[in-house]
């Protein structure tokens, strides 16, 4: 009787690594972030956050190695606006927080025409390019890990997109807001070319 008590809290004490427990306790906190933020609130803009990449950051001390993690987080409306933004903190939740909090006060604007974007662009930061194209309705988000990110924050929903160069999601996530602050709003340059032709 005593050999199958033993068993049973062994069964009930599994070892676990740090990877692990480090991913249950992100695991949580990203789905609560965009739980929270896809709640309807009476006319008022939602926002959606989106963890694109999580590193963990060891910084050699006298007595050892100290750890910590950087989050590097999308932030979006869904009406056109997003911002990006790299929170550290000691611990996984907390970086994620910190982020977000970033990401949203540095929102950009994307020109949109119905679903897409106006027009064809390239973004550049680095050695990362991504070249942005414009879609045909129902096309969907055609894009890879970070700049999909991007776009579904912001509420694009057909759009044509293709990395060239380095795939770092921090150089990625840059030069995708580049080829966001290259486009030019429809209206505008309408009312720009009347200007020239009168």
């Amino acid at each position: 009787m005593t050999q199958e008590n033993d068993t049973k809290v062994a069964d009930q004490n599994e070892v676990k690594t740090a990877e692990e427990i480090t991913a249950e306790a992100a695991a949580p906190e990203v789905q609560a972030v965009e739980e929270e933020s896809l709640l309807p609130e009476g006319g008022e803009s939602h926002f959606v956050d989106r963890v694109v990449h999580i590193s963990r950051v060891a910084k050699v001390v006298k007595g050892g190695r100290r750890f910590s993690f950087s989050a590097l987080v999308v932030c979006g409306d869904g009406q056109g606006q997003v911002g990006f933004a790299l929170g550290k903190a000691n611990e996984v939740p907390d970086a994620i927080r910190k982020g977000a909090e970033k990401a949203r006060k540095s929102l950009v604007q994307i020109p949109m025409i119905k679903r897409s974007i106006p027009h064809d662009v390239v973004g550049k930061f680095g050695a990362a390019q991504v070249v942005l194209k414009k879609a045909s309705a129902g096309t969907g988000v055609i894009a890879g890990g970070p700049v999909r990110a991007i776009f579904e924050a912001a509420g694009i929903q057909d759009i044509l997109t293709k990395c060239i160069g380095t795939n770092n999601p921090h150089n990625v996530v840059r030069a995708a807001i580049d080829g966001i602050l290259q486009m030019s709003n429809p209206e505008t340059r309408r009312n720009e070319l009347r200007t020239i032709v009168e």
